[in-house]
Parts: structure tokens; C-alpha cells; sequence
């Protein structure tokens, strides 16, 4: 009884920790979805009020939109750029061990440095990409000022970011695979191409699929990126989900919708996951 009591005596810390920094506030705001409440006022009952405002509000319909966009984007192309180096070091080049660190170093830095970084780089008037390309005599790019320009310079500064979150997971993929089927494939006269699409593809799913859904609920929850660099503009054409309930309840002081925000924001990220789970159950039985 005594070691008993000891050992629930070790986990009270963890559980007192995740029930104050987890439990209570998801039930809370949870209450608080369904209450209209603004900095300074009595909250008040108001039941789905909170959660049909946001079925018409054309900000939450932007902002949904644009995250959705930002996530199928760079998700894809990190997916492609980090397959194609992971494959690129898997083969064995030169300089392997130096490229391995050049290929890991951009996640380890901090987003908020790098998109004040970027906003010198992308400068309209004086920035070095369009120095560049005024010195080659093309136009000058309005990178933060288009909404167009605007989001793909939020893209490339995401890739460039988290491409190397794809090349480590998948490398290490693609080293744990067994050597027997390419042995037996090169016996056999088959092609580089038709190894990869018939043996290293299939048994690298699983792993594609993992890394696919942990990026994709990491873009879904984007904030500190575009906050800094484009404050969601121009106008709110770069404006994410997240952006918009930190607004709704730290500017607008609408905790109560920003809390039924985030909870919508909730259901969305486990319908995906709930889309993807079985496919990698599938694809792991």
C-alpha cells in the first residue's frame, strides 16, 4: 500500500499538469463557445448563436479558405522536394554527411526571425530579389503587396522551412526498407524507375502517409509565419484560420466566438485525421 501511494504520489504532478494546461481548458472553452462574452461584460447564454454566425461570416470563409490552400500546397510540394533530396542522399553522392546538415538546417529556425528576415528579402523597393531582377531587366514584383504575390511568398518561405521535416522522416524511411527485394529486382534487369515505382513506393507509403498528415495538421495550425510577415494582407487575403480566432479574441475581444472558432477549427483537423487513419491502417495490415 505504501508503494502504492508512492507512485500515485510521482504521477500527481503530471496529472495536475495536464488537467490545468489541457483538461480544463478544453472543457471551459468548451462553456464558453456557447456564451456571449466580451472583455468587460457579464458572459451570457446564447446557446448556437456562436456557431451559425460562423457558418456566414465571410472572414471565416476566407481565412478556411486560404489555410486550406496553404496546406495543399506546401504539403505537396514538400512532400515532392523532400522524396526527390531523400532519394538524392539515400544513393550515396559526395559530400553526403555535409548535405545532411545543409538539408536539415532551415527547420531549426525560429519563424518569426525568419519571416522578419523575409521581409527585407521581399522588400518591393530596395529587397535583393527584385534588385535581381531589375538588374535583368524584369519587373518588379509586388511580393507583399498582391494578394497573389502575397501568399506565394508565404508558401516558398514555408517550404523552405519545413522541406527538410519530409527529408528527415522519409530518409529515415527509406533507410529502414529491406535490401532483399532490390537485390532480387536488379537480378531480374528491372529499371531505376520501375524499382522505385514497384517496390520502394509501396513500401515507403506508410511512412509518406505519416509524414503527409503530421505536416498537413502543422499548416493547418500556420500562425506565427504569416502574423509576421503580412499580418494576413494584404487586406485579409493572407489571413489563416488561426490568425482570425487570434483576432476574434485577443483584438475584437469576442472570447466567446473566438472559442466556438476554435472549436470548429477542431472538428475540421479530426475529420482529416479520421480520413487518413484508415488508409494507414490499411496500409500498415
Amino acid at each position: 500500500m505504501r508503494e502504492d501511494r508512492v507512485k500515485f504520489l510521482f504521477l500527481l504532478p503530471c496529472v495536475i499538469w495536464i488537467f490545468s494546461l489541457t483538461i480544463f481548458p478544453l472543457v471551459y472553452s468548451l462553456y464558453l463557445s456557447f456564451q456571449s462574452w466580451h472583455l468587460g461584460k457579464i458572459p451570457s447564454f446564447t446557446g448556437l448563436t456562436n456557431y451559425i454566425t460562423a457558418l456566414t461570416d465571410y472572414r471565416v470563409h476566407n481565412s478556411l479558405e486560404f489555410t486550406l490552400k496553404f496546406t495543399a500546397v506546401t504539403v505537396s510540394v514538400e512532400l515532392l522536394l523532400g522524396l526527390g533530396l531523400a532519394l538524392l542522399i539515400h544513393e550515396g553522392i559526395r559530400g553526403e554527411r555535409f548535405l545532411r546538415v545543409l538539408f536539415t538546417a532551415p527547420l531549426f529556425t525560429s519563424p518569426i526571425a525568419l519571416s522578419y528576415l523575409n521581409l527585407t528579402i521581399f522588400y518591393e523597393e530596395g529587397g535583393p530579389i527584385n534588385n535581381i531582377l531589375k538588374l535583368l531587366g524584369g519587373p518588379k514584383i509586388p511580393w507583399l503587396s498582391d494578394p497573389f504575390f502575397a501568399s506565394l511568398a508565404v508558401m516558398m518561405i514555408d517550404i523552405w522551412q519545413w522541406t527538410p521535416f519530409m527529408f528527415i522522416i522519409l530518409l529515415a524511411g527509406l533507410e529502414s526498407l529491406p535490401r532483399e527485394p532490390y537485390e532480387a529486382a536488379k537480378v531480374d534487369g528491372a529499371s531505376s524507375f520501375q524499382i522505385f515505382k514497384h517496390i520502394t513506393l509501396p513500401l515507403l507509403t506508410p511512412v509518406i502517409i505519416t509524414a503527409v498528415l503530421l505536416k498537413a495538421i502543422e499548416s493547418l495550425k500556420v500562425f506565427d509565419l504569416v502574423y509576421a510577415l503580412t499580418m494576413g494582407g494584404p487586406g485579409i487575403s493572407t489571413e489563416t484560420y488561426t490568425m482570425y480566432i487570434y483576432k476574434s479574441g485577443m483584438r475584437f475581444f469576442k472570447l466567446g466566438y473566438a472559442a466556438s472558432l476554435s472549436y470548429i477549427f477542431l472538428f475540421i483537423v479530426m475529420i482529416l485525421f479520421m480520413l487518413l487513419m484508415p488508409r494507414l491502417r490499411r496500409v500498415y495490415e
